[in-house]
């Protein structure tokens, strides 16, 4: 099975939720399926398909989750120095708007753009890796071609 690099602060996210479905969601849709049942026909029953639904739903989230937390490879940023690398924090430069924008690379279960964090398999990341302070790098989006200075690398 391949392994998933993750942060420390990712597979405590992981693990906090696998918590919160076991101990909190599970439960509760079980109740209201009971809730549901005592209401009669189950054929015409919304409620009890709703929430059998999301009992699917959480059923397969919690598969999901403990796949992904038994393969994770738990990486501390803090340990590593140089070039841009898994859990880099990096601070770059539109060369086109002069816009400031700082990403820590992270892996593909943890990655959410709006906090800052890039998932490694991602076009910007896969140009940052290997890069040091000071490189430009090219990079296509689906806006076309963008070009971004390193301003800072940070190992956190």
């Amino acid at each position: 099975m391949e392994k998933i690099p993750m942060t420390r602060g990712g597979f405590a996210a992981l693990d906090e939720e696998l918590k919160t479905l076991k101990s909190v969601e599970r439960p509760a849709v079980i109740r209201a399926i009971a809730e549901a049942r005592e209401h009669g026909d189950l054929s015409e029953n919304a409620e009890y398909h709703a929430a059998r639904e999301k009992q699917s739903f959480i059923e397969g989230r919690i598969k999901e989750v403990e796949s992904l937390l038994g393969r994770a490879e738990v990486i501390d940023p803090s340990k590593l120095t140089g070039s841009i690398k898994f859990g880099a924090t990096v601070t770059l430069v539109d060369e086109d708007t002069d816009e400031e924008k700082t990403y820590q690379i992270v892996g593909e279960p943890e990655a959410d753009i709006e906090k800052g964090k890039l998932n490694i398999k991602s076009p910007l990341a896969r140009a940052l890796i290997g890069k040091d302070e000071g490189d430009t790098v090219e990079v296509r989006t689906p806006g076309g071609e963008r070009s971004y200075e390193i301003l800072k690398i940070v190992f956190a």
